[in-house]
């Protein structure tokens, strides 16, 4: 009876390791937990590196959007990327009267589709080594290899890096980067 229930428990730890891809964890993002059931703002809203970009969803009126069934692929700034920008520019941004300039940077970092890191980066291989892609706001960023990683570049060459790929959302992925991309 024991060699039974220690067979039977083997071929189940056995057949659990073969699984862990269905059951592997979605990256956490400043520390906090990204649920795959929840859609992009929800998530965005639990992240604690994320309370500019929030704001700045908010202020444009984009959280139906980004809300939405999608999918989309959001490269999503941290707060310390949105410090990096001269001073003022945020407030700037986030004032009623500048919705329209602060739409088109936001969408400038969103893509239709749900594209993960590996595909990004594959695609860019095809394509020696440059991919452009491009945004909801009607501007192309071009997705690069960078060491171990991704860069990605807006149409004034300014850079940003993915310091976290592939946080799945019910409603697409977000690749976390450490720099604004500015649309032309």
């Amino acid at each position: 009876m024991t060699s039974i229930l220690k067979s039977t428990l083997l071929a189940a730890s056995l057949s659990l390791a073969s699984v862990p891809a269905v059951f592997a964890q979605n990256p956490t993002v400043g520390g906090a937990a990204m649920s795959t059931n929840k859609n992009i703002v929800e998530n965005a809203v639990n992240s604690p590196i994320h309370t500019t970009l929030v704001a700045a969803v908010k202020a444009a009126g984009l959280v139906d959007t980004l809300a939405s069934p999608g999918p989309f692929t959001v490269f999503a700034p941290t707060d310390a990327a949105f410090a990096k920008l001269p001073a003022g520019t945020v407030d700037t941004l986030l004032k009623p009267e500048n919705k329209g300039q602060l739409t088109k940077v936001l969408t400038a970092h969103v893509v239709s589709g749900k594209l993960s890191a590996g595909q990004i980066l594959a695609r860019a291989n095809e394509m020696n080594g440059r991919y452009p892609m491009k945004t909801v706001s009607g501007d192309t960023i071009v997705a690069m290899p960078e060491g171990q990683g991704l860069a990605i570049m807006d149409e004034s060459g300014g850079k940003t890096i993915i310091t976290i790929a592939d946080v799945d959302q019910s409603n697409g992925v977000i690749h976390v980067v450490n720099n604004v991309l500015l649309p032309k």
